[in-house]
């Protein structure tokens, strides 16, 4: 089997990005996806620790705890990274009374269709 430079590795070395981050797609068990957000060193080393979601607030610049403030945490399941180690992808297992990843309080950010008109439609 062929590689691509040093991406097809045993090692985890992350690409975070001139700022220092990396992007992160979260879906739930059943594989739905509940959100995109971003994690720096000091979150994704958080998540693999303590087993719960942390992430770098980009608008409140600082670290972020999912849950910490709802009650609605994520519980880490598995990690997955990309074939160029420059994009993450956890399975969680959402805790808390409402099961809610978004900050709106449904269940995934991703709660609206773009119909072919371009305008937008609620699926919750």
């Amino acid at each position: 089997m062929g590689t691509t430079g040093n991406k097809e590795t045993a090692d985890f070395t992350p690409l975070f990005d001139e700022k220092g981050l990396i992007p992160c797609v979260v879906t739930s068990i059943a594989g739905e996806v509940l959100m995109v957000a971003w994690m720096n060193r000091e979150a994704l080393d958080l998540t693999l620790k303590t087993g719960e979601a942390h992430f770098w607030s980009r608008s409140r610049q600082e670290l972020w705890h999912k849950g910490a403030t709802s009650g609605e945490t994520q519980k880490l399941i598995e990690m997955k990274v990309d074939c160029d180690q420059d994009c993450l992808w956890i399975t969680v297992e959402m805790q808390g009374q409402k099961q809610a990843a978004c900050h709106t309080g449904r269940r995934s950010c991703f709660h609206r269709v773009v119909g072919k008109d371009g305008k937008l439609a609620f699926k919750e």
